[in-house]
């Protein structure tokens, strides 16, 4: 079932930049979906028309429709969007850093009657034991990839159906990064929320998705099964940094980005 649906979606940033032109995209209920491509694919744009946080830096979604569990909701303000059921991790991690961890959480779960506070607390602490042993130490002081634990966490403080995380591995360590996307998995499985995720590390995304999109200039130029994705010599060569051969090959070695027929159009 499509618990979240975008449909010919075109966003404009300033009255004349325009980001997305014409995406579609959805996101099944209790599935893990990717969303990958370079700097400046419109990735980020998409998470933040779907989470309401455009207004914030001038921007609009003037064409098209974004449904969460059958209802529009790309007219609404972002704490009604939160208060739908969606929470958007942004890049960077943005934690309060003048808070403590616990404090960080109780901000995370504003949206949630008091009484919720402690048992999902208690479950955060438990995807997250290092968030336990610091819930008094300023969040400022943590390292980043305690961070975006901290991050994390204070999204499941909201009790989400649908998490939006905008590059979780952004400047971690690669064992850092092999551990946030083990919890990520087991928060999907676990409490059956519906993750989208944007992510530069296609490898590591690709892994743990159900399904995927590849973004290209504000539009979607593929899609499919992850493990399709995975296996697609186009994919290897320009997201995966292989050759069709299984060789390492780095980007800056491409000289001619040639797309197969399919991704043209």
């Amino acid at each position: 079932m499509e618990l979240l649906k975008v449909e010919n979606v075109e966003v404009v940033y300033n009255d004349v930049v325009l980001v997305l032109k014409g995406l579609s995209l959805s996101a099944d209920e209790g599935r893990i979906t990717a969303l990958l491509g370079a700097n400046g694919a419109g990735k980020s744009t998409t998470l933040k028309a779907v989470s309401g946080l455009l207004d914030a830096e001038d921007g609009e979604v003037t064409d098209g429709s974004i449904s969460f569990d059958g209802r529009p909701v790309h007219r609404l303000v972002p704490e009604k969007i939160v208060r739908a059921g969606i929470f958007q991790v942004m890049e960077g991690r943005r934690i309060f850093e003048d808070l403590t961890v616990e404090e960080n959480l109780r901000c995370g779960a504003y949206t949630r009657p008091k009484k919720e506070f402690q048992e999902s607390r208690d479950k955060v602490y438990a995807y997250f034991p290092r968030l336990k042993e610091r819930h008094k130490q300023l969040a400022g002081y943590m390292s980043g990839g305690e961070q975006q634990m901290l991050a994390i966490g204070r999204a499941l403080m909201a009790k989400p159906r649908l998490l939006l995380l905008d590059e979780p591995s952004l400047g971690l360590a690669p064992l850092l990064v092999e551990e946030i996307f083990e919890i990520i998995d087991r928060v999907n499985k676990e409490e059956n929320v519906t993750v989208l995720l944007v992510e530069q590390n296609a490898r590591a995304a690709l892994n743990i998705a159900d399904y995927g999109y590849i973004m290209e200039n504000g539009r979607v130029v593929l899609d499919g099964k992850a493990h399709d994705l995975l296996e697609n010599p186009d994919v290897q060569e320009f997201y995966l940094g292989m050759s069709n051969a299984g060789e390492d090959r780095s980007y800056r070695d491409v000289k001619h980005y040639r797309r197969r027929k399919r991704w043209l159009g």
